[in-house]
This record gives structure tokens, sequence and C-alpha cells, in this order.
């Protein structure tokens, strides 16, 4: 039985500034962020990771750096961990975007075909990539524990697939900045063992 283990990039720049960043460069982890990041890595000192797998975008790839540094870990980059993209919304701000468009989150997990026609990856595609990616760390560390960074809406999409979420369910949900989401996997069945986990200095702080 292995665990695979989705870590949320940290705090980074376009979070404080709520803004859509999509795939754009240049978006660097805050000074939070970083800090995030660190208390991260140490809780994963316990979990016996083999491997860490990245979204090649700046704020996840540095968050795992700074794990993969402090567990003595390389890296590996996959595009399948990629931040959605957001197409015509890429680099606007969420007050924006809503005005001018209305709820495009709710839209998204509802897969409306008003967010396929602005550019933005729908859900499914979401799903698919990231499923692909987990077929192939199955394949590749059976039963081991494999740390995979990537953004907030990957994790929901691996999220969904095994625990059945209304898509306003899904828009509730917060997953955290730097925060670990454990998937148990056995005979390609999941469970889900872990949700937002992190140091506990944070739960008294928003995330």
């Amino acid at each position: 039985m292995g665990q695979i283990i989705f870590l949320r990039h940290g705090q980074a720049k376009n979070n404080t500034e709520r803004i859509l960043a999509g795939r754009t460069e240049g978006v660097p982890l805050t000074d939070t962020g970083i800090k995030q990041s660190e208390y991260t890595a140490e809780l994963l000192e316990h979990m016996n990771i083999s491997a860490i797998y990245s979204s090649p975008i700046e704020r996840a790839k540095h968050t795992a750096e700074i794990v993969g540094k402090h567990n003595s870990l390389d890296i590996t980059i996959d595009d399948r961990l990629n931040e959605l993209d957001m197409g015509k919304f890429t680099g606007m701000p969420y007050d924006e975007i809503f005005k001018s468009h209305g709820n495009v989150f709710m839209k998204f997990y509802n897969s409306d075909l008003e967010i396929a026609h602005n550019g933005v990856e729908t859900f499914p595609d979401v799903k698919k990539r990231i499923l692909g990616i987990v077929d192939y760390i199955i394949e590749k560390h059976p039963d081991q524990n494999i740390l995979l960074v990537t953004h907030m809406d990957p994790i929901k999409a691996m999220l969904s697939t095994i625990v059945d979420l209304s898509p306003t369910n899904l828009f509730e949900l917060i997953i955290a900045n730097a925060s670990l989401n454990i998937f148990r996997e056995k005979d390609r069945k999941f469970s889900l063992s872990g949700l937002n986990v992190m140091d506990p200095s944070r739960f008294n702080q928003g995330w």
C-alpha cells in the first residue's frame, strides 16, 4: 500500500492580490509562502517520501525545491501537474471577472460551455491529466509514498474522483496553501486519509 500526497504550493503573490494568474510566469511565493513551505518540508520528514514531482509553474516548483532540499530528494517536473490554463481570464482580478462573467468558478465545476468558450481548461480535462499522472506514479513507484506538488484545482480534481462532491461543494472547499492532501492507494482503489494537513500553528491563521 502506498500513499500519493498532493501538496498545494505555498502562498504566492497572486493569492494575496486575488488575481487569476493561471500559467503566467513570474508569480513568486511570498515570504509567508516560503515559511509555509518550510513547515511542510519538516512535516514530510516523517512520511518516508520516495520521490517528488512538481508542476513547472514557479510557485509550485519553488515549493517543491524547498521540500526537496529539506528531505534530500531531487524533483521531477511534470506538465500534468500544471495550473489551469485560464484562457481569456489569465491575469484578471477575481472581482473584475465576477462582475463581467458571474461566478466563473461555479461555471467551471459545472462544466458550463462558457468556460471552454473563453479558452479555460475544463474540469473534466483537469481530471484526465491528473488521473494520468496518478496511474503513471502507481506503475513507476508501486507501494511507495510519492509527493506531487501542484495547485488547488488539480487537487480538487483528484478528490472529486473518490468523494461525491457537488459543484457547490467543490467551489466552497478551500485547499490551503502548502497543505498536504493524502490519498492511500491499494490495487488502484483510493481512500482519503488526510485533507489540508499542515503545521498545527497554522490552524488559527487565515489560509
